[in-house]
């Protein structure tokens, strides 16, 4: 088989000024766009109760504890005193917030239609309108006016296996795959513009597509599960769950400061 000889297509310096540059503007000031809408949309937190925030935040000291058990800050005998305070409050049920269930709860079924699971969805309903109307609406714009378009030659040699990427509304096969069409260009800035939207907005922002797929499992009502509604979990099996994690961790605990006199020492070369 020989090898295909360089293709050089002249391009008309009007495609970059009225295609590419305006392409890739749109799709920033989209993304700034969608960043603010976002934040308009976002509902203010609920207050939870105190009794709520008091059993999260007992689960979070013991994982505290647990998670910096193989290089503890605290002293050996401090360490234990913490750790039997903990199993013994999260095996009695201390701070287990009071249970509003009845006897005859645990056979009905939670409604999935109650108000907070209601507003959860339509939360993540609104997110993703945010996202998929823009992205509908540029899209259907640039298959109309700029279909079959050839914006650009990347300068470094790509695989065939990147044609369908970038030539996707090109019907010539035999066309190099470096060149980018319009509609490849935009679904390129679509995935390639997050570096550019956490320098413009931070990396805590709601440009990025990727981060909307938070609002898909609020949908799914995988998000929903510390915020209560029907998947709540139970917290008295992850308290029990807690108490054997700190009675393992015990078995790997080390203090930092063992030895520490003999390091510092060593790293002076006293010793």
């Amino acid at each position: 088989m020989g090898v295909k000889a360089e293709q050089d297509l002249y391009l008309d310096p009007s495609i970059r000024d009225w295609v590419l540059i305006p392409i890739t503007l749109i799709m920033v000031l989209v993304g700034v766009l969608r960043h603010y809408v976002t934040l308009l949309l976002n509902s203010p937190p609920k207050k939870q109760p105190a009794a709520a925030v008091r059993e999260q935040r007992a689960m979070g000291r013991a994982a505290l504890l647990r998670l910096t058990a193989p290089l503890s800050p605290l002293p050996p005998a401090q360490y234990k005193s913490f750790s039997v305070a903990f199993a013994s409050a999260l095996s009695s049920g201390e701070y287990l917030k009071p249970s509003t269930k009845k006897e005859g709860d645990d056979a009905t079924p939670a409604n999935p239609f109650d108000n907070g699971q209601m507003d959860t969805m339509m939360e993540g309903m609104k997110k993703q309108g945010v996202m998929m109307v823009p992205n509908m609406v540029i899209m259907q714009y640039i298959n109309v006016f700029f279909s079959g378009f050839v914006l650009m030659r990347l300068p470094f040699p790509l695989t065939a296996g990147f044609k369908s990427l970038l030539s996707r509304d090109i019907p010539m096969p035999d066309l190099d795959v470096r060149w980018v069409s319009a509609l490849s260009w935009y679904f390129l800035n679509l995935f390639g513009l997050n570096g550019v939207f956490k320098l413009i907005l931070g990396s805590n922002n709601s440009a990025v597509d990727t981060r909307d797929m938070s609002a898909m499992s609020s949908l799914s009502g995988a998000g929903a599960g510390m915020m209560g509604g029907p998947g709540q979990p139970d917290m008295s099996k992850l308290f029990k769950n807690e108490v054997e994690n700190l009675a393992l961790a015990e078995g790997m605990y080390k203090w930092v400061g063992e030895g520490i006199e003999d390091r510092i020492l060593k790293s002076w070369n006293k010793l």
